[in-house]
């Protein structure tokens, strides 16, 4: 097997040492600018990469960049933090001592090494002799929907709080790359961007608890503690949440607290890869991103002649998209003007009948008070109306089992004593 090999910051006389060998790993260039060497193997001229040159000029960004791409790498690296954090990268790490001919002998073992099926990633030697270790335990719930506005981060934001009042330790992020807004719902009127943060954080492989910590603030709420990663205060700041970076933090966060509720963008179009010849950055990657790796998908509609058609079209496309996700389906705005005297059964017969497989889950009242009510307030339903019948329903969804204390009191006053 030939392998063209792309050499950056070679200082060693690596190149040279490789070369003298003659023998199937060939030093097609050398460079000394980082960018170059990706664009040399996005032309496909090499088929993998040595990284001689400063390791912490490695981040997240370069990485990502000729892994993507297909590229073998490997980097040269002696301090122990160094190679831990590039590992995590994905990249192979090799002393800077090796010989020539042991770099030769690794690529040569790398390139023979078949895909991993997820990713399409060659697996390196370093990752292939590491134990297994054992999955975090942390739950990530997307809240998504159909374009409109059928209530998404509504829900998003007050089922993270009933997570948290039901006893659970919870991050609620806000990754939507078109209108953010969780921090206006909570209040919160900061330009931090806590979620662009977290990516910038992964990326320079330094997100640890207490940098977490710092860029999500603890946001008490009715009595619960959540951690809140804030969205993009400005649309156009959208390539900031890269696919890869994303999923990295949503893979640490999984080992820090038990339920992360995503708030993503409705779309799930992939149209940017018609309009570049070579890989570029794309909008909707950060919500297909969180769709991939989430553990539950809650797809949230409004309940009227137009939202449902396109809940029906939209479950359609993710079906497509992610065959293996199947969605907990949430209609919202449940109204009697909008489906008829009996909004739960037409809504549930339109369903059976023009529907896909994916039955209706949960039903949330229409309560446009208790909406407005919060939203100017920049509360949650548990603080501004714990009572209404839009708090009790979301918070049952999300295993906090309540009872209105106007029901409690009717009971009382009937002479029943309230089971518990």
């Amino acid at each position: 097997m030939n392998v063209s090999l792309v050499v950056w910051g070679d200082t060693l006389g690596v190149s040279d040492g490789i070369e003298g060998i003659r023998g199937p790993v060939t030093v097609a260039r050398q460079c000394d600018d980082i960018f170059e060497t990706i664009a040399l193997v996005e032309s496909g001229l090499a088929d993998a990469v040595l990284l001689a040159g400063p390791s912490p000029d490695v981040d997240a960004h370069v990485a990502d960049a000729l892994l993507e791409r297909g590229a073998v790498v490997v980097a040269l690296a002696d301090d122990p933090g160094e190679r831990a954090r590039l590992r995590d990268l994905g990249v192979t790490c090799e002393s800077a001592t090796a010989s020539p001919q042991a770099l030769a002998d690794l690529f040569e073992l790398t390139m023979s090494t078949a895909p991993e099926p997820s990713t399409g990633r060659r697996r390196g030697p370093d990752e292939m002799v590491e134990p297994a270790a054992e999955p975090p335990s942390g739950q990530v719930i997307a809240v998504w929907g159909p374009t409109g506005a059928p209530g998404r981060t509504t829900f998003a934001v007050n089922y993270a709080v009933e997570s948290a009042l039901a006893g659970s330790t919870v991050a609620l992020v806000d990754a939507d790359t078109y209108g953010a807004s969780v921090s206006v719902h909570l209040g919160l009127m900061e330009e931090s961007a806590g979620i662009a943060q977290l990516c910038r954080l992964s990326d320079q492989g330094v997100l640890d608890r207490a940098s977490f910590e710092r860029a999500c603030p603890v946001l008490p709420v009715a009595g619960a503690r959540i951690r809140v990663a804030t969205g993009l205060p400005r649309p156009q700041r959208w390539p900031e949440l890269r696919k890869s970076s994303l999923e990295r933090v949503l893979s640490y966060l999984r080992t820090i607290v038990d339920v992360i509720v995503v708030d993503v963008a409705a779309f799930l179009e992939q149209d940017e890869e018609l309009s570049f010849d070579t890989a570029a950055p794309q909008r909707n990657a950060a919500t297909l991103a969180v769709l991939e790796n989430a553990d539950e998908v809650i797809a949230v509609g409004q309940a009227d002649a137009v939202g449902v058609p396109r809940m029906i079209k939209a479950l359609e496309q993710l079906s497509e998209l992610l065959p293996d996700q199947l969605p907990r389906v949430i209609f919202n705005k449940m109204s009697r003007s909008a489906l008829g005297p009996n909004p739960e059964r037409q809504l549930r017969e339109t369903w059976e009948r023009f529907g896909p497989r994916t039955p209706i889950r949960g039903y949330l009242p229409w309560d446009a008070e208790s909406t407005a009510a919060a939203l100017l307030k920049g509360n949650a339903f548990a603080e501004s109306s714990p009572d209404s019948d839009l708090r009790v329903a979301i918070a049952r969804l999300a295993g906090n089992d309540v009872t209105p204390r106007r029901n409690l009191f009717s009971r009382r006053r009937g002479g029943g004593v309230p089971q518990g």
